[in-house]
């Protein structure tokens, strides 16, 4: 609520921990220090203990009723953490209150233009926190690249799953462990939290996970070719051309192109093959066929025909 003369104060039940005058917070997407505690009877307070309703102040803004407070490390750290939810709210209002799942946000990534993976990285040292970042800042090209929301020093936090829970992130600790509250909560969010110690390693999983988000290589392989002999037109079957597979194989399931004086006409699918009367899955080299397009008739002696097959290959960065 606010309140004429106090600003805008926050009633909290404590469930874990102590708070205390001068704790960094955030609530909701509003954050604050602890100015003054005051408990159920109006008086003032050092520090709450679990179970202990206060009234806080020393908010920056009215957070939304039912929303949760949490103690974080720094008021940079608080900042960012409410810079960030305030920015997801403005784009839900922009969305008219489509909800983000993590489905919808690969979706999204998949269809972007640059694909971004969140990451959120806690470490041991300092030093070690400069080589990871590093190295990840090296990773990705023009399609995708890692995201790094936030990278400190120290165990990983209830507050590290709070803004990997808002930003659908993956929280990597590097020779640090998550707390039991920490865990408690990720495994309640369904947040991934992976642990290494040897930076080679991080920076292989990173390259393997983003690797999932790049959009496969199109390989064609031309299996055969022909040359259109006589054209039939059967009823109820439109055009036939009468072929002689001069190289390799024409198979049935394969793409064909067709081409008439060395230019493409068109490319699309067979819609039958046939080996005489009968219905062929494959003709090969040197043997004559009949062969139909599928939605297309312009089929005429002389054309040429190419087969090939298609294959999606996997990248990697």
């Amino acid at each position: 609520k606010l309140d004429r003369g106090r600003g805008a104060v926050a009633t909290v039940l404590v469930q874990r921990g102590t708070l205390r005058i001068g704790d960094i917070f955030v609530a909701g997407s509003q954050s604050g220090k602890v100015r003054a505690l005051l408990d159920s009877h109006g008086n003032n307070v050092d520090e709450a203990m679990p179970s202990m309703p206060v009234e806080v102040l020393g908010l920056n803004g009215a957070p939304d009723a039912g929303g949760e407070f949490n103690v974080v490390e720094t008021e940079a750290r608080a900042r960012e953490i409410s810079n960030y939810r305030q920015r997801l709210e403005r784009e839900r209002r922009a969305t008219a209150g489509t909800r983000g799942t993590l489905e919808e946000m690969f979706s999204n990534l998949k269809t972007s233009d640059v694909k971004e993976f969140p990451l959120l990285f806690k470490a041991d040292v300092r030093g070690s926190l400069e080589a990871i970042t590093a190295a990840v800042d090296s990773l990705g090209n023009d399609e995708v690249k890692a995201q790094v929301l936030h990278a400190g020093v120290g165990g990983i936090t209830e507050s590290d799953i709070d803004l990997a829970r808002a930003s659908n992130a993956v929280v990597i600790g590097f020779n640090v462990r998550a707390n039991p509250q920490a865990k408690e909560k990720a495994r309640q969010e369904n947040i991934e939290i992976r642990y290494y110690s040897i930076i080679y390693e991080l920076v292989d999983d990173l390259k393997m996970a983003m690797s999932g988000l790049l959009d496969p290589e199109i390989k064609e392989t031309l299996i055969g070719d022909a040359e259109v002999l006589e054209v039939f037109n059967i009823s109820k079957q439109g055009m036939i051309a009468g072929c002689r597979i001069n190289s390799g194989i024409a198979r049935r399931k394969a793409k064909v192109r067709l081409l008439r004086d060395s230019v493409v006409i068109h490319t699309g699918s067979m819609k039958s093959l046939k080996r005489f009367k009968d219905d062929a899955s494959e003709v090969r080299e040197g043997n004559e066929c009949g062969v139909s397009l599928d939605g297309y008739q312009d089929i005429k002696s002389g054309d040429q025909l190419e087969f090939f097959e298609i294959e999606e290959v996997q990248r990697s960065l």
